[in-house]
Order: structure tokens, then C-alpha cells, then sequence
């Protein structure tokens, strides 16, 4: 059986599913594959969808290979066997364990943001992933939802090998298999497209089916600009008054953990932020819209407007990859002043190229921040910086790549991003 994306395999998991609607439901998806499964299948079913965190623990010379898995509540799952074979000693499992832990809640504060964890007490949890190779994560994954209370455990996966499909009957109580091909030897062979998913759209996927099943949490707001409503999310500055707009790039949402992580930092200066998405869910889904970035531009300076009518303070914008061109036209139209334009720009990994003509007209105060290790982009930025005629400044940030996924990058961006608004934003200037 061959599925076209992950949505096809939900869609068709969903059908399978179907009897399971009238007993309440959860759905879990197994990121990040499996949430893009779970929401087609929660989206059938009528369900409530939240993700449930696994880290699959690999052999220290070989981190391919899973001698084991761990998950919220505690829950490990170890094969002695491969532990074994593999020769791992007791002190590399310890060290393992300890540094997938940190990522596993890392992944879950991102995911949810601060949303809390939908209860499974007493009700059928739908376990969803795009597919099982060894069978390990979705072991731990089935215990992690005992541990939280599920009365019924139920795994849902498209496609297994036999091996790891008779082994998970065993854990399940029930296990909803649509194809386990004996020549089995990848997920992705089963599957036309079986590209990556970004935590971004893990994010996005979750809010959205939170959107759907309650009311608008505290800080949500609809911006008006460029003729629609856009949803946001608004937290209110603090004793310097300044707020900071974020304009997220391609593949990407209000929801960026990224963006998330330095909106947290600049809250923690004092600085409120609204991050928003500039295009709609039907836009999103038509694709292309992300590289207009006249239309961007204009959108990102009606919310700086929409913006000025709930708080006096000075405003700037961080500007992430498409979005950082859509900041610098829309700072070159709005102009810097700290009344009524913009009066900073951050870019971080941006396409400060993709402004144009606009680039030599922006006046705002701008930084350009690029992992040292994304070269392309470094290019594109230190052509950028001769254009600007505006006080501006590019930083590198050692050993990161563009999305500054690196151990302790997104901090130095926030750090550097915090500096730059408090000393041209608030009053007081940096402060620590």
C-alpha cells in the first residue's frame, strides 16, 4: 500500500478508525512525522489532538541504532538485546538518557507552549505515528499513556514491518495496522512524498486543532491588516514601554518555537511582542504567497498601525528569513520614526535581498544576524549591509547554520536581538 503524504495516510487511517468516534477519543501524534497523521485522523473523528513526546535513545558510535526510548512520566523502554550486541555500558545508557531527556522536555514546553496536556484518565487514547521501523518509540509511546491514565491504548500507524507489528499487539490493546509488506525496509518507501516536518508545523498543527476545540486563550488577537484578520498572539510591554512585531518566513507561524524563544527574552527585558501570521490557513495551503513580499510588507505595516492604536510606545520588528525583506519594505515605507514608524529592525538568517529597491530607503536602525555556518546566506546579508544607508550592523554567530538549531545559537540571537531594541527602543537603553 502506497501513500501519497502523510494527510493521505490519516485520511485512510481515519476511515479504519471510524468506530472509535463515538467513545470519546484522544489523539496523540508521535512527533514530528505523526502529527500530520493525528490531525487528518482528529479532524475525521471529531477528537482532541495533543502530542505525545518520545526520544528514541541511540548507541553512542552508531546513534542510528535505538537500544531504547524514554517519555513523559519517566517511562524508558531498553532492549537489553541490542544493548548487548551493541556493547553499550551502563554509563553511556546514563549519559544518553540524560541529555534525550532535556531535548524531550525542550520538545514539549515547544509543542504545547503553554497549553496544558490534554487528561487521558479514564479515556481511549489514539496513539498516531506515519510509521514504525523498529517498533521502540511507539513501545515507550503506549506507556507513556498508560502512565497517564488511558483506560483503552490504541496504535495507529500506516505502515510496519510484521516483525515490529506482532510485538506492538502485545503493548496495545488494540493496534490498527493498514499495511505490514514483508519486504518492508523504510517508512518513507511507502510514501510519494515523505518529506521532513519542521517543528513549525508541528506547532502550527497543534494550535489549530486547540483553535478548533475551545474558546481563544488570554494574549490571542485578530490583526486587521491587508483587507483580512490575521490570528496573534499579543503580550503587553513592560516599564519600557516598547513592543516588538515579529514577522515570521516561509514554512513558518505565529507558532515558531524559535520566534517563541526570543519573544520569551525580549518579554523578560520588558519588551512586548505580537507575533502574527501573515497569511491566512488558505493561503498557507495554496503555497507561494510566502515570496510576495510587497503584499507582506503591507500587511506587516498595517499591524505596526492596528498596533499604534493599543499602545504609544516605540515599535520595531524582528524579521525571520522572507519575513526579514517583508520588515525592511515595510520600515522603508513607514518610516523610523519612534512615534509612528518603525524604529528597529532584527533580521535573523533573513533574505534582506529579497526587500530590492526598498533595501537603500530603510532608515530604521537594522541588525543582521547570520549563523556563521549558513554561507549562502551570509553572502546575501554582507550585500545587503553595503546597500543599507541606515545605521545598521552584521553579526555573525559562530558555528550556526540558518536555522540555529546549534546549542546555545538561539540564545546568542536573543541576547543580540534584546541589545539592539532596548538601545534603540527603550529609553533607558540595554540593561541586564
Amino acid at each position: 500500500m502506497l501513500f501519497a503524504d502523510r494527510a493521505d495516510a490519516g485520511r485512510r487511517l481515519a476511515e479504519a478508525l471510524d468506530p472509535l468516534a463515538q467513545s470519546d477519543p484522544v489523539v496523540l501524534g508521535l512527533p514530528r512525522g505523526g502529527v500530520p497523521v493525528a490531525f487528518r485522523v482528529a479532524q475525521e473523528l471529531g477528537a482532541p489532538l495533543d502530542v505525545i513526546v518520545v526520544r528514541k535513545l541511540g548507541v553512542p558510535r552508531h546513534p542510528e541504532l535505538g537500544f531504547g526510548a524514554i517519555g513523559e512520566g519517566g517511562v524508558r523502554v531498553i532492549s537489553d538485546d541490542i544493548v548487548r550486541r551493541a556493547g553499550v555500558s551502563e554509563s553511556e545508557i546514563a549519559s544518553v538518557e540524560r541529555a534525550e531527556e532535556a531535548e524531550l522536555l525542550r520538545r514539549a514546553r515547544a509543542f504545547r507552549g503553554d497549553r496544558p496536556r490534554i487528561p487521558l484518565e479514564g479515556r481511549t487514547a489514539v496513539l498516531v505515528d506515519d510509521g514504525i521501523a523498529t517498533g521502540a518509540t511507539a513501545l515507550a509511546a503506549c506507556a507513556v499513556a498508560r502512565a497517564q491514565g488511558a483506560a483503552h491504548v490504541v496504535l495507529a500507524v500506516p505502515v510496519a514491518p510484521p516483525s515490529a507489528a506482532a510485538r506492538l499487539r502485545e503493548e496495545a490493546d488494540e493496534l490498527v495496522c493498514l499495511s505490514a509488506p514483508a519486504g518492508f525496509s523504510a517508512v518513507g518507501e511507502w510514501y510519494r512524498d515523505f518529506g521532513q516536518t519542521p517543528d513549525e508545523e508541528v506547532v502550527a498543527l497543534l494550535a489549530r486543532a486547540a483553535r478548533r476545540a475551545g474558546p481563544r486563550p488570554a494574549g490571542e488577537v485578530l490583526v486587521r491588516a491587508g483587507g483580512v484578520e490575521l490570528p496573534g498572539t499579543l503580550t503587553p510591554p513592560g516599564d519600557t514601554g516598547a513592543l516588538v512585531v515579529f514577522a515570521h518566513g516561509s514554512g513558518s507561524s505565529r507558532h515558531s518555537p524559535r520566534n517563541r524563544s526570543v519573544a520569551a527574552a525580549l518579554n523578560r527585558a520588558g519588551l512586548g511582542t505580537l507575533l502574527f501570521d501573515l497569511l491566512t490557513a488558505g493561503e498557507e495551503a495554496e503555497g507561494g504567497h510566502v515570496f510576495d513580499i510587497f503584499a507582506l510588507a503591507g500587511r506587516l505595516a498595517d499591524a505596526v498601525a492596528w498596533l499604534r492604536e493599543r499602545s504609544a510606545g516605540p515599535i520595531g520588528v524582528f524579521g525571520a528569513s522572507t519575513g526579514a525583506a517583508a520588515a525592511l519594505q515595510a520600515a522603508a515605507v513607514v518610516g523610523a520614526d519612534r512615534d509612528t514608524g518603525i524604529g528597529a529592525v532584527v533580521s535573523r538568517g533573513g533574505r534582506p535581498d529579497l526587500a530590492g529597491a526598498r533595501l537603500s530607503q530603510v532608515r530604521s536602525p537594522t541588525l543582521l544576524l547570520v549563523g556563521g555556518r549558513d554561507s549562502e546566506v551570509l553572502e546575501l546579508n554582507r550585500r545587503a549591509l553595503a546597500e543599507l544607508r541606515c545605521e545598521s550592523r552584521l553579526d555573525v554567530v559562530p558555528g550556526a547554520t540558518h536555522l540555529f538549531e546549534e546549542p546555545g545559537a538561539l540564545d546568542e540571537v536573543a541576547e543580540r536581538a534584546r541589545a539592539w531594541f532596548l538601545a534603540h527602543l527603550a529609553e533607558r537603553g540595554p540593561s541586564h
